[in-house]
């Protein structure tokens, strides 16, 4: 890119913008694309939430060959575990006040948490994105029902709903399912409305594009016109919404066994009953009782949350387009009087090394000819 000065022969020359590059199909996944993309902080926000997820994501699978003891499992061989024993080889992290190993039970509990984010995700994200399709490509009285609908949904809260939803499953004490599923419905309820305004604001916007007036006049249905053009194009900012749900949903599981809702300590393990259970332990200076469950809740949440908001960061179009502004403004540029316009002068790194009148510019009476 090329500008000229003609009362002085002075041409500019800008960096040329580099040319595109094909990248291989690894390079363009979402997250990979994403922590390219990524500079600074962000970056490094974007890098530490992905490795707690995968930390989360691997204990909750191999779970069962990483903890030396099944969640309720109270002694090995004919030797008991014993209540609050301070850690040792045995038991790296002690035992509870219940005579379980912690360390046992803080592994076994990231497998409920995952089944709860799973189901919760799957329901919002299959009514609410349905839902959502439908009233904003349709409108008019269905339109304006759902959007009270949804209005009214978000006056629910989610803990209050997991309590009332576990005492109808299992009289408020759940084996593992009775109180994934109480988690998961009570939150499905409250994140349903969130998929659907986001899912209904895309279609509004989408159904007006021209590629949409093009099919329907070759004569294409709605339902082929939203499955195929329409939901395609209204569904990019769900995985943002996505990994800020899924903290909430590790919250509201821990939020029921904390508050005796949750599951039963003999039916699986739970972080929220184990840190309730810890409370009295912690007056008596016995540590290893809540740090191991509070620290694995904390980190679930924390990891989910620094990729939700790194990814909402780099969607958001203005962030862009001051990057590349950022990167536009930091190109070389090369001025030549009366010379030939290039990228660089070879042996001149700045234009103070250009031979030519020193007084070209004047501050006072500026460019002169």
């Amino acid at each position: 890119m090329t500008s000229e000065i003609p009362e002085a022969g002075l041409v500019v020359a800008h960096a040329a913008p580099p040319t595109p590059e094909h990248t291989s199909l690894w390079k363009r996944l979402p997250v990979v694309h994403q922590v390219r993309t990524s500079v600074g902080l962000q970056r490094t926000m974007l890098l530490v939430g992905i490795v707690l997820t995968l930390v989360f994501l691997f204990v909750a699978a191999f779970a069962p060959l990483l903890a030396p003891y099944g969640y309720a499992q109270l002694s090995s061989g004919d030797v008991n575990f014993g209540a609050q024993q301070p850690p040792s080889a045995e038991h790296w992290l002690g035992t509870t006040v219940g005579g379980y190993d912690v360390l046992s039970r803080t592994i076994w509990g990231a497998r409920p948490a995952f089944l709860v984010i799973v189901a919760a995700v799957v329901l919002s994200i299959f009514i609410g994105v349905i839902v959502g399709l439908v009233s904003g490509y349709f409108g008019g009285w269905v339109d304006r029902v759902l959007v009270v609908v949804a209005d009214a949904l978000f006056a629910f809260p989610s803990l209050l709903l997991a309590i009332v939803v576990a005492i109808v499953i299992s009289g408020g004490q759940s084996s593992m399912w009775g109180g994934v599923m109480a988690a998961a419905i009570s939150l499905s309820v409250v994140m349903i409305p969130q998929y659907f305004r986001v899912v209904r604001a895309e279609v509004v916007r989408v159904k007006a594009e021209a590629f949409v007036e093009s099919a329907r006049v070759i004569g294409s249905g709605p339902v082929r016109i939203m499955g195929r053009h329409v939901l395609r194009n209204s569904t990019r900012t769900l995985p943002l919404i996505l990994t800020l749900n899924c903290s909430e949903a590790v919250l509201t599981l821990a939020g029921l066994g904390f508050l005796g809702f949750g599951i039963e300590p003999t039916k699986a393990g739970d972080w929220g009953y184990d840190l309730s259970r810890s409370l009295s332990d912690v007056t008596s200076g016995i540590w290893w009782t809540a740090v191991p469950p509070g620290l694995a809740i904390v980190l679930t949440v924390l990891g989910a949350t620094l990729v939700g908001e790194s990814l909402n960061d780099l969607a958001d179009p203005r962030l862009r387009t001051r990057r590349a502004a950022k990167a536009a403004a930091l190109s070389p540029v090369t001025a030549v009087p009366g010379g030939v316009a290039t990228d660089r002068v070879p042996g001149v790194e700045s234009i103070d090394e250009l031979e030519g009148p020193s007084d070209l510019f004047d501050d006072d009476e500026g460019l002169r000819s």
